[in-house]
């Protein structure tokens, strides 16, 4: 399968592809913030501003996202469906996120209710980009997803139980952490660009049920991880 870009897509940039997408691989993998990723490109003689870092990370983070989301293997069939309160722009939104059975995220999707609209929208949205009906949805004690699965005529077991559903609810603690790190979000728009972005890197590199792998086993598949990246970018992480 042919990468997400190939070298012409970096033509015109004064850095060469390798120092932007470590760029880019460092903003969206760890909790770092923009100035954070500049000073560390500084400390490898890398002297670019943090201003350029962001405009990398708005123009090729999509098509990075994009390529990963279509190599990924199919998802598991059981959806993890919670929602998470967030303040944008000093008003309240909700933050949707959805997880299979082995912590792989799904979809994400940042509204401003909390209601079978946006329950819904969700459902929706994960329809058509998973082209398939989950055999489960687990949710917890909201009415407004089981409204919304009726509204939809979904034909799935649904477990509304609020212990059922701690694999959604760990799933939004990477993102509180860059929530922090960013000082909040600016607007749902930002807030659902990145975390689209965000999302997509972090099942690249999700093992599933780490605890029971062995050391070799976790070694062995970050260097998958890594080398599909480098594939996608048409760079090495390592190389800047």
């Amino acid at each position: 399968m042919t990468s997400a870009l190939s070298p012409s897509h970096y033509r015109r940039h004064r850095f060469p592809r390798e120092v932007i997408a470590q760029a880019i691989w460092l903003y969206f993998r760890f909790p770092l913030s923009l100035r954070m990723v500049e000073e560390m490109l500084a400390a490898r003689g890398v002297d670019v501003t943090c201003e350029t870092i962001r405009r990398w990370a708005g123009k090729f983070g999509r098509d990075f996202a994009g390529a990963m989301r279509r190599r990924a293997s199919q998802r598991g069939d059981k959806w993890h469906m919670d929602e998470v309160l967030v303040s944008i722009a000093g008003t309240k939104h909700w933050l949707w996120r959805a997880v299979d059975q082995d912590g792989f995220v799904l979809d994400v999707l940042a509204q401003r209710r909390r209601d079978r609209k946006a329950a819904r929208r969700l459902m929706r949205k994960l329809l058509k980009k998973t082209a398939r009906t989950p055999r489960v949805i687990i949710t917890d004690k909201l009415a407004s997803d089981g409204a919304a699965k009726k509204d939809m005529r979904l034909n799935v077991e649904h477990r509304s139980h609020k212990g059922l559903n701690n694999r959604a609810e760990n799933s939004h603690q990477p993102t509180r952490r860059r929530e922090r790190i960013m000082k909040r979000f600016k607007s749902a728009r930002q807030a659902q660009r990145f975390l689209s972005i965000h999302d997509q890197l972090a099942n690249l590199f999700h093992l599933p049920h780490p605890a029971h792998q062995t050391a070799a086993t976790r070694r062995s598949h970050r260097a998958e991880a890594i080398a599909v990246w480098r594939e996608i970018t048409a760079a090495g992480v390592g190389a800047a």
